[in-house]
């Protein structure tokens, strides 16, 4: 029996890769805009280097973004794509921005594996950075969906 336990954690421990443990599988796509690893190390913080371009996840409920309900755009961090409309934001209750659309064709879509299981990843469509994952879990009275978005991974640019 405990070889049995010991066999399985083993392997556990060897098959759950984190997000932090892998880059970016969009490294390998073209997109519109594209720089070496430098180039985004000096232009990103360390967080946003970490969530766009090596699929990262930031802490649940430690982005200002989260609770920010103002009106505006939503752009990515990298290359101020827009990507959300603050009337498509909604409190997910998660710790993450949270919203029911993305706005057409800004926005590419691929699949993660990195936790056994597949999950529906967004990036953003001009430059391949990461941003989240979408779900459908969120308001059935709109679309169903839960793009559930690192705050990290966005700027808020609000309605003059």
């Amino acid at each position: 029996m405990k070889y049995m336990l010991s066999a399985l954690l083993l392997t556990l421990f060897f098959s759950c890769n984190s997000n932090a443990q892998k880059k970016n599988s969009n490294d390998s796509k073209a997109f519109p805009i594209t720089k070496t690893e430098a180039e985004w190390k000096t232009e990103l913080t360390p967080e946003q280097f970490y969530v766009l371009r090596e699929s990262g996840t930031e802490r649940p409920f430690s982005s200002p973004l989260d609770k920010n309900f103002k009106k505006g755009i939503y752009v990515c961090a990298a290359c101020e794509t827009p990507l959300f409309k603050s009337e498509h934001k909604f409190d997910s209750g998660t710790g993450w921005p949270s919203f029911d659309r993305v706005i057409a064709g800004n926005v590419a879509f691929g699949t993660d594996n990195d936790l056994g299981y597949s999950r529906n990843e967004e990036h953003c469509a001009t430059c391949g950075g990461h941003l989240g994952h979408v779900f459908n879990d969120g308001p059935q009275e709109t679309t169903g969906k839960r793009h559930c978005i690192n705050g990290a991974a966005l700027k808020f640019i609000p309605e003059s």
